[in-house]
């Protein structure tokens, strides 16, 4: 047995010494498995340098849920306190708030407790969540993004616990650059995927992805990835197998299946399954749209030439200056369907590092004639006005539905071309103020919804306004209305908003008495919450 062998195998008798603290398993004690093994423990614990140094530094594992992440990691703790031969050892169990944190420390305690020899060399202090070695001058703390205050540490091992959640990067940074001055530190990082793509998740994830895949040549860092790919059936029993290592084991396929079924019957839960179950990093926390009813609603390429003339109603979503502008049209048809035509805008400058920084090919649909690129830093209105200037010659466009905040340069140009107030009677178009709440939005948020569960609604495939409806995540109020939530959109979603406002007039003007009550909410009884 060689040097490294032998290190892996002390990692591996230690772990299968502990007992299990939680269900069923509560008491007995650890068997790790062949994937755990081979995967996590034996690379990182068996790996060395000539001199007897680890390699591995950091590790990284993506994995779903009930797959043994809470007791993996607290046994990996422990380790490092008792048995890595390390003076003055400073074990750090770090997560997203306190209530994360003590999850893996108390089950590292409760290790402890049923081990006698272990609990012969140290002091558990629950109120203050730590063990300690006092004949080493070692211990294991608890320590949280929310209540973390003081620098100077000195970590020698630190295990992150559902690192998506971490609200910003200030405590990874502060405990992984704490390490420097240890001769063989180890940074554990644990957790199911998540959403936001400015996290510090995301960019370990992105990173494990490249030194995976051999784009990055980084012996220290071991990347554990489990999870299904973005194109698989998340439905199949095979894709769950392959996400969840411990499924049929350990982790309970009746569980995973009765919430699949669930997740189909109800597409808000279709975005968690992926995340919690398969470990799919989703573009959102709730999806709110099912995006295999969205597709089904292409029904080909969408032709202006074929719409001339014809009556229609518009939203307009300004967002900022520095982003996506969206006017999206919405023409009703005779057979109370509906059919789309969304316009965007985004400045040129900056749009090459846009499209590196976000991930999303606007220089493509720019090219395409998808997006267009105004000149300079920000969005020239002018060429918003001059294209609702085009469309209202071509079409009968009866109203342009606008956020106040922000526009009244854009109004003004507006009323330059002919559009008027809402209140004038006499006007062939008219500017509607939308209200940003839940009364003006609920409505045709929850009609949007059941339009596209019914495949009346017409969009052509529209690349641009699909990613936005992707990225659509909604806020619900304790009375079941809804709003879009552009602070939880982790990506853009103002194609949808400006849809979803244009829509609002259009219903409103098939249906001005009967569809919306007095106070304007709609009042049909469906997709209530």
């Amino acid at each position: 047995m060689t040097r490294g062998d032998k290190a892996a195998q002390k990692a591996i008798d230690f772990i299968n010494c502990l007992k299990h603290t939680k269900g069923k398993w509560a008491g007995v004690n650890f068997s790790l498995r062949e994937w755990q093994v081979e995967k996590i423990i034996r690379p990182i614990f068996g790996t060395l340098h000539p001199d007897g140094r680890r390699v591995v530094r950091t590790c990284y594992v993506e994995i779903p849920r009930k797959n043994g992440k809470s007791e993996l990691a607290a046994a990996i703790s422990l380790f490092l306190l008792f048995a890595d031969n390390e003076i003055g050892a400073e074990i750090y169990v770090a997560a997203g708030d306190r209530d994360q944190a003590s999850l893996v420390f108390n089950v590292a305690a409760q290790m402890v407790r049923q081990d006698e020899t272990l609990s012969a060399n140290c002091k558990i202090i629950d109120s203050q969540k730590r063990i300690v070695r006092h004949d080493k001058g070692s211990f294991l703390r608890a320590i949280s993004a929310e209540a973390y205050t003081k620098f100077g540490f000195n970590a020698s091992g630190i295990i992150f616990d559902e690192l998506h959640v971490q609200p910003n990067r200030e405590l990874w940074d502060t405990l992984t650059t704490s390490t420097s001055a240890r001769e063989q530190p180890l940074t554990f990082a644990i957790t199911t995927a998540g959403f936001d793509r400015e996290s510090v998740c995301w960019e370990q994830h992105a990173y494990a992805e490249k030194v995976r895949d051999g784009i990055i040549d980084d012996p220290t860092f071991l990347p554990v990835l489990y999870g299904a790919d973005r194109e698989e059936d998340w439905t199949d029993p095979e894709v769950w197998y392959k996400a969840n290592p411990a499924l049929g084991d350990f982790r309970s396929f009746e569980e995973m299946e009765s919430y699949c079924k669930k997740a189909q019957e109800i597409p808000a839960l279709e975005n968690t399954f992926r995340r919690l179950y398969l470990n799919q990093w989703t573009s959102q926390e709730v999806r709110w749209l099912p995006m295999e009813k969205w597709d089904a609603c292409a029904r080909g390429r969408i032709s202006e030439n074929d719409l001339t003339g014809r009556t229609c109603y518009a939203g307009l979503d300004l967002a900022t200056v520095y982003d996506l502008t969206a006017f999206v049209l919405v023409f009703p048809n005779d057979d109370d369907t509906f059919t789309i035509l969304p316009k965007f805008w985004i400045p040129e400058a900056g749009m090459k590092k846009r499209t590196e920084r976000d991930r999303v090919p606007y220089d493509v649909w720019v090219s395409q004639g998808l997006i267009t690129a105004t000149p300079g830093e920000a969005t020239d209105y002018k060429w918003v006005i001059h294209e609702i200037q085009r469309c209202t010659a071509k079409f009968d466009l009866k109203e342009v539905a606008y956020d106040r905040w922000g526009a009244p340069a854009v109004v003004q140009q507006l009323e330059d071309i002919g559009f008027e107030d809402e209140k004038s009677k006499w006007a062939n178009r008219h500017l509607i103020q939308f209200g940003q709440g839940y009364k003006s939005f609920s409505p045709p948020t929850k009609e949007l919804m059941k339009l596209v569960l019914e495949k009346k609604i017409s969009h052509g495939g529209n690349p641009v306004l699909r990613w936005n409806a992707d990225n659509l995540v909604v806020r619900l109020d304790p009375a079941g209305n809804v709003k879009p939530d552009k602070e939880k959109s982790t990506e853009k979603i103002d194609g949808v908003v400006a849809m979803i406002m244009g829509l609002d007039r259009a219903l409103r003007a098939q249906t001005p008495t009967s569809i919306y009550d007095t106070d304007g909410e709609r009042n049909t009884g469906v997709l209530t919450f």
